[in-house]
């Protein structure tokens, strides 16, 4: 991410989701809550596959891996988001092209890790003769490098685009974080390239995906309806409308922020969706596949059952 940019502005000054004084201390409050939520389920997550020998399935690979990238994105737009509740809204140019590449590295990565996650689903059931052989470990490892690869791509054409952008108009961005739309409304430049790239990579990342997680969850409730045990259509239902209700939640925010116009976006609507993608969807990801999981109630279970002996033998 090179400085070669002609931009007249040095730094620009954050909107915030408010600007009514009254609301910004219980608006910290109730964001500051959401990440600590954010941050103990996702690494909870993680520990509890990592320590969890029973869950050291493709599937739970993949959703450590959500996990991580939910915690990394949250991450990058929620602490600075808490500090301009507090203080100054500021953010120097470097910081705001440096959040706006991590945003979209992480974002894009989480959904391509869904779609990963979709199609492993489709394995297991759809073809679960053949499941070891095709999700082996060098398969799962190539497909999570694959999902960081995208989000690499993505972050660096559009970062690459938005460096060429020249700003001197208002420094006011009309959005709590650094984001594409909000930066491109304050160019005094032609955004005509920024805009073709956000189309062409918007349209791919999000309709192509979620037309491949589509046909892999038809597939995969066909499949489950030609199930003759109602415990196992239970269980693959109730794995499969997890992975569904997570995807759901993503993409139709992200897309209602990214699939249309700039010129007709509604800013004030774009700041509510984004709030959804940025802060709650990592904050309800742990708590979907925790609560509607029964291996992963068994494995805390356990995991709790344990430490519980080993502190009472101490005693």
């Amino acid at each position: 991410m090179a400085t070669g940019n002609h931009s007249i502005v040095t730094e620009f000054i954050l909107a915030g989701l408010t600007e009514k004084p009254e609301l910004q201390l219980p608006l910290f409050l109730f964001f500051l809550g959401v990440y600590v939520v954010t941050v103990i389920g996702n690494l909870g997550m993680i520990t509890l596959i990592v320590l969890s020998s029973h869950l050291h399935t493709p599937m739970y690979y993949f959703l450590s891996s959500l996990s991580f990238i939910d915690l990394c994105y949250s991450t990058v737009i929620i602490p600075k988001m808490l500090v301009n509740f507090v203080t100054e809204k500021i953010i120097s140019y470097p910081e705001c092209m440096t959040q706006l590449y991590f945003f979209i590295f992480f974002i894009i990565s989480e959904g391509h890790i869904l779609a990963v996650m979709a199609y492993d689903r489709y394995v297991a059931i759809c073809k679960p003769l053949l499941y070891n052989v095709t999700m082996s470990y060098q398969v799962c490892s190539w497909l999570v490098v694959e999902v960081y690869m995208m989000g690499f791509i993505g972050a660096t054409a559009h970062t690459s685009c938005m460096l060429r952008v020249v700003f001197c108009k208002d420094k006011i961005i009309n959005h709590y974080f650094c984001d594409l739309f909000p930066l491109l409304e304050l160019s005094c430049s032609s955004t005509y390239i920024n805009e073709l790239v956000l189309l062409c990579l918007s349209a791919f990342n999000i309709l192509a995906l979620t037309l491949a997680i589509f046909g892999s969850y038809v597939s995969v409730i066909a499949s489950i309806l030609r199930i003759h045990s109602t415990e196992g259509r239970s269980k693959a239902f109730s794995t499969c409308s997890s992975h569904i209700l997570a995807f759901t939640i993503f993409c139709g925010s992200a897309a209602f922020m990214y699939l249309q116009p700039s010129n007709v976006s509604l800013m004030e609507q774009s700041k509510v969706s984004s709030v959804f993608y940025t802060v709650i969807v990592p904050m309800l990801n742990p708590l979907i596949y925790s609560l509607r999981n029964k291996d992963v109630k068994v494995a805390l279970n356990k995991l709790i059952q344990k430490r519980l002996f080993c502190f009472s033998k101490d005693l």
